[in-house]
């Protein structure tokens, strides 16, 4: 499964619609995810996320492997968002974000909800670099090398970023009452 979604990006510049397909449904769900935690917005998340699968037919590259596929992916999202926030600022309602957010079954535990909605909330505190180097490093489980692509920054920064953002999120959920044996 290594090179699955480098495969089917080969397949669809070739013009293999069930290649396309697939690649869609390998990287739209987390691509969406990771726009929207930039944009607060799930219809614009969509929307950037479709632009940037899009681009990676208009403008072809020679990709070798999954990782950099991956890498690629998430650099476009972010840039496209980035152009996005700049032109459009949009808020949404706390409840809308833990909707979209919550893929979970609703008869899941009051007491994990509560504490997802902690950690939520807490994350958007932080700012913007702190948040997105946590989204790429555990939701997304880029490594450290996609993520100096994806930020454009230097490993060391990156490093930097990662546990600075880490003591600011520990410290405001220290706050909230949450410990590290409740995570």
């Amino acid at each position: 499964m290594a090179n699955i979604g480098v495969s089917s990006y080969h397949q669809a510049l070739q013009g293999d619609r069930s290649a396309l397909e697939s690649l869609i449904r390998t990287y739209s769900d987390p691509l969406v995810r990771f726009a929207y935690s930039y944009l607060r917005d799930a219809s614009a998340a969509e929307e950037v996320v479709e632009e940037s699968i899009a681009t990676l037919f208009v403008k072809p590259r020679d990709i070798w492997d999954e990782a950099h596929l991956r890498s690629y992916l998430y650099k476009i999202v972010r840039s496209r968002c980035a152009d996005q926030l700049r032109h459009h600022r949009r808020n949404l309602p706390l409840s809308e974000v833990e909707q979209v957010l919550s893929c979970c079954d609703l008869e899941k535990d009051v007491l994990r909800r509560e504490r997802n909605r902690i950690i939520f909330t807490a994350m958007q505190i932080l700012p913007r670099a702190y948040r997105e180097v946590l989204m790429l490093i555990y939701f997304e489980g880029l490594t450290n090398a996609q993520i100096c692509q994806v930020m454009k920054k230097k490993p060391k920064q990156v490093y930097n970023l990662h546990a600075r953002a880490k003591t600011a999120l520990k410290t405001l959920l220290e706050k909230e009452g949450i410990s590290d044996e409740d995570l």
